[in-house]
This record gives C-alpha cells, structure tokens and sequence, in this order.
C-alpha cells in the first residue's frame, strides 16, 4: 500500500544519512495481506538481488526485520527455500524489528522526486511532506517510475492516483516506453 525509507536495526539514536551510526538503509512496507501475503513479499525481496554476497558496509546488508513469530518462521522457510536453490549460503540476517526511523525527505519517494512535474502535481495535493512520505499514490508512482508494474497495471489505476489528465499521460509516455 506505502513504502517509506529510513533506518534500522542499530543503536545510534536518531541516524541520519550522514550520521548512520550502526544502522542499515533499509525500506518499510506496509501492504494489505488480502492483496498480497507476506510469503510473497518475501519471495519478492529474494530474487531482487544476491543474498549470498556479503555487503561492503552493515549500511547496504541484505537484511529482514520482522514483527512477529510468523513472520520470523515464514523469513527463515524462505531464507532454506533460497539457500537450496541457489546452493550457497545466504548471509541475510534475520533479526526482530526495532525502531525505524525515516530518511531524510529527499531520499523518499526518490524516482518520483526525480521528475518535476509529477513532482510538483504531488506537492500541490501534499503540502505537509508526512501527508507525501504516507501516500499511497506516491509510492505507487514511485513505483511505476522504477521500473516496477506493467503498462496495463498502470492504465488501470491511473485514474486513483490523483494526477491531472496531462499528469497521467506524462507517467504512461515514461512508463509505457
């Protein structure tokens, strides 16, 4: 439903991108199980990169911070399923979710930040920046301009993003390339 970045799984109190502390990039999800589960979330997050290879810098590590004792199970089933497959050991940490603090507001909603004109149509609907970091339609079109959903997925929700008619069309000319 919404996607914000921050920071977690450290000590440093209130981290920022310049002030990391002991803490990872990391990306918060919150989603609707009745649209997708979190098994597949997952899943998602296993093929979108190399979960062997260990990171540089605890600030790019693969890692899953879960909320409870399913989703602690449902990380480490996933986490076998992906070692097996790949026949490597997965350096992922599994750990419990602590605090998350977000980003700086330059760093949400990046892809779409990027792009002025979407930008500031978002801006008029969102004046206060936690209205925008929130939003569901960012996220979504956001998303969209990362590289993620198709075509027809956009068609078929572009009248629920709140984009102006001129809007829209400037999102399926970069998205439906």
């Amino acid at each position: 439903m919404r996607t914000r970045v921050g920071y977690a799984g450290g000590t440093t109190e209130n981290p920022t991108y310049h002030n990391l502390g002991d803490h990872s990039e990391t990306i918060q999800i919150e989603y609707d199980p009745a649209q997708i589960s979190y098994e597949e979330l997952l899943d998602v997050f296993w093929s979108s990169h190399d979960p062997s290879t260990p990171a540089w810098s605890r600030q790019y590590m693969s890692i899953i911070f879960y909320h409870d004792e399913a989703q602690r199970s449902l990380a480490l089933k996933t986490r076998d399923r992906q070692a097996a497959a790949l026949d490597r050991e997965i350096v992922t940490e599994i750990v419990p979710a602590g605090e998350f603090y977000l980003a700086e507001d330059y760093h949400q909603k990046y892809r779409l930040q990027q792009t002025p004109a979407l930008m500031a149509e978002f801006e008029a609907i969102y004046p206060d920046e936690a209205d925008f970091v929130a939003s569901t339609a960012a996220a979504r079109v956001n998303g969209y301009l990362g590289g993620n959903g198709t075509c027809e997925g956009l068609r078929a929700e572009s009248g629920e993003l709140g984009l102006s008619p001129e809007g829209v069309q400037r999102l399926v000319s970069r998205v439906c390339r």
